[in-house]
């Protein structure tokens, strides 16, 4: 006979199978069903205290990798956490108007990847480590 496997367990067997680097709640509610909402926040909590996840938003968490010198970061830089967030969360997104003229050859200066274009309004913010995603709209099709 087996041992049925903890929240927790299910929770960090899931994120290390995912191909995801992002996690939001929406991606947990099949849970739903066996484990009550404030559990699973619960457990969350729980696996970004241990490391194994940071939070870089309201209900957004990222996947991490541990450095020699013991520092837990995201597996990829924010930028690129918050467009899998935001598409994940049915923005549409693009790289912003930086990236465009620095590929252009319009500028020399190297993009930080933290602005990203959307099309419309949010409000979510999204951050690491005092590193904060800014947004620009994107332009409209006439």
């Amino acid at each position: 006979m087996t041992a049925k496997k903890s929240l927790l367990d299910k929770l960090k067997l899931r994120i290390k199978k995912s191909k995801n680097n992002v996690f939001i709640l929406n991606d947990f509610t099949d849970l739903f069903k066996e484990y009550t909402y404030n559990y699973i926040i619960q457990t969350l909590r729980r696996l970004v205290d241990e490391g194994f996840l940071v939070r870089i938003g309201h209900g957004l968490y990222a996947k991490t990798r541990t450095f020699s010198n013991g520092a837990i970061l995201p597996n990829t830089p924010i930028g690129e956490l918050a467009e899998e967030a935001l598409q994940k969360l049915g923005v549409k997104t693009d790289k912003s108007s930086y990236w465009k003229e620095y590929n252009a050859g319009l500028s020399t200066q190297m993009p930080t990847g933290r602005v990203i274009a959307v099309d419309r309004r949010v409000r979510r913010k999204i951050s690491f480590n005092g590193y904060d995603v800014r947004y620009e709209r994107l332009p409209r099709n006439k």
